[in-house]
């Protein structure tokens, strides 16, 4: 082939060369670990109400701290990326995800300090999420005020 790749041959060689997923098999194992996941907090959930006599709300605090620690601590390992990239979306969607998105930046970037690399860096991902799920959720408030009987 051609050393230099021509604008216009660019798309076939993308499509020739893109690995081929299988659908079906990326869709169950997304599946099952997002469950995995969910079933996890669940237990937490359970444990906190049922054994350690918890409220309701009390045990719900309990497993997401629990949680959002777990897959801050499973990123800082480098584990998460690993369950990420055999679990796909099933491991972005729960609130794991979410930790992920905070931590895996400011880990890319604490060579440049805790200020300028950890600090500046920790929300680039989870930032723009945040803050247009706050403006959503203010915007239907408003709009449920005014719209509910």
């Amino acid at each position: 082939m051609d050393p230099i790749l021509k604008p216009e041959n660019y798309e076939a060689y993308i499509q020739k060369n893109m690995p081929r997923g299988n659908f079906l098999w990326d869709c169950t194992r997304a599946f099952f670990i997002g469950g995995l996941i969910c079933t996890l907090g669940q237990g937490l959930n359970n444990l906190g109400t049922d054994i350690l006599k918890m409220t309701k709300d009390q045990a719900s605090m309990l497993a997401t701290v629990i949680l959002i620690f777990t897959g801050a601590l499973l990123t800082g390992l480098g584990v998460y990326d690993v369950i990420g990239k055999f679990a796909g979306a099933g491991s972005i969607v729960p609130i794991t995800g979410f930790a992920n998105s905070i931590v895996a930046p400011a880990m890319e970037f604490k060579r440049e300090g805790y200020v300028m690399g950890v600090g500046a860096k920790m929300f680039s991902i989870a930032g723009p999420v945040l803050v247009y799920g706050i403006i959503l959720s203010v915007v239907s408030g408003i709009a449920g005020i005014f719209f509910s009987g």
